[in-house]
């Protein structure tokens, strides 16, 4: 007899990342083809030597192997409030804070406190996968708007808004954008919120790559709004910001009937984020200003390089929007779902990137690269690779 496995999950793909991986296990690389991995969104560099420092001082501490308040230590809450008021110009309370493992659970506790089976929610497409799988695992319809590729992946209220049913329980915007690095200007998230204050439901703004944006002003004013708790759920990373992704930290704000309802499931399913990545996430609040600005500038640099890498006169691949960690790219061969393009970089250029239709519908003509990964200097042989697969096909 085999388990009976939830039909709910059995009908979800497995994890986009493991595939592609799949797509090169137990290759070896030659040393003059390495391989280019454009896959996954982890920065290349390691945590500030400042900040091991700090964890092997304090991982000895007894309160590093406990517990913590379920919505994260006095101090993080407290620190992260303090750096969002002032990056804002707004007043955010520790009561609004919540730390999680990681912005993912931030996504997935706050779905479940909002919606439950035949809901909606409205994405716009394409749409991070894990956000769409979470969705359909729990029976939420996930409803897509249109990719305005001619707008820079920018996407429009107004589709929005008539799309908006008795059941629809929220809309997700991620800003800057996985997978397209698109970054929403201040008004279409203002918009955004207007639609949804107006309808009475959640705004969900995934703001994982906040502190990689081209400019040093905040990204929008809706923590100034004075009613911004009856509808803004505001979720961050700390993961990305401080190479600290295997310590698994992130967080929320929310008003306080959300963010009770949002706490109940964090008991449930892991009764608070890691100790040790929470002080891991404090002494960078409070110490890593300048090495954050570094890498902030590191990763504008390997953007610049990277969009000028695809300048090349002879390369049909076009550069639809970039931000961030991320690339959107059209492929320029017609007729050729995404996953045949993108396994054959894998295979005959050993270039790893995921194919848009794992981002949702509509997606053939695209390919993901995440540029975290790779240094400025190689991104000149991104191109030179990409110009050698076109005659391949």
């Amino acid at each position: 007899m085999s388990y009976r496995i939830n039909p709910l999950f059995s009908a979800v793909a497995p994890p986009p990342i493991v595939e592609a991986w799949k797509w090169i296990e137990g290759r070896d690389f030659p040393d003059d083809k390495p391989l280019i991995d454009l896959a996954q969104a982890e920065p290349s560099y390691p945590p500030a030597p400042e900040l091991l420092e700090h964890l092997a001082e304090v991982v000895d501490r007894p309160e590093m192997s406990r517990y913590t308040d379920i919505r994260g230590t006095p101090e993080l809450r407290a620190a992260f409030a303090a750096h969002l008021g002032g990056f804002y110009a707004a007043d955010v309370a520790a009561a609004d804070i919540g730390i999680t493992a990681g912005c993912n659970q931030a996504f997935c506790l706050a779905v479940m406190a909002l919606a439950g089976v035949g809901d909606e929610v409205i994405l716009p497409a394409p749409y991070y996968f894990n956000h769409d799988m979470w969705l359909n695992m729990l029976g939420i319809r996930a409803v897509p708007l249109t990719f305005q590729a001619a707008k820079d992946g920018v996407p429009d209220a107004e589709e929005a808004a008539g799309k908006i049913t008795a059941r629809t329980r929220a809309i997700v915007l991620v800003s800057p954008n996985n997978p397209t690095g698109a970054i929403y200007p201040p008004e279409t998230i203002r918009q955004f919120f207007e639609l949804a204050r107006a309808r009475g439901i959640a705004l969900l703004l995934d703001e994982t790559y906040k502190d990689f944006l081209p400019t040093e002003g905040a990204p929008h004013g809706l923590l100034s709004q004075l009613d911004w708790r009856a509808t803004l759920i505001q979720l961050f990373s700390f993961s990305k910001t401080y190479a600290i992704t295997g310590h698994r930290v992130g967080g929320f704000v929310a008003g306080p009937e959300i963010a009770a309802e949002i706490a109940k499931g964090m008991d449930c399913a892991a009764i608070c984020a890691p100790a040790l990545g929470q002080a891991a996430a404090l002494y960078g609040l409070q110490n890593l200003d300048r090495w954050k600005e570094e890498k902030r500038r590191l990763s504008l640099a390997r953007l610049s390089a990277l969009r000028d890498a695809m300048a090349r006169n002879d390369l049909e691949y076009e550069t639809v929007s970039a931000g961030a960690f991320f690339a959107y790219m059209r492929h320029p061969h017609e007729g050729r779902s995404a996953a045949e393009v993108a396994r054959r970089l894998a295979d005959e250029q050993n270039m790893l990137c995921l194919p848009g239709a794992f981002f949702g519908p509509g997606q053939e003509n695209y390919l993901r690269f995440s540029f975290a990964n790779v240094e400025a200097e190689r991104m000149a042989e991104i191109a030179a690779r990409l110009v050698d697969s076109q005659a391949a096909f």
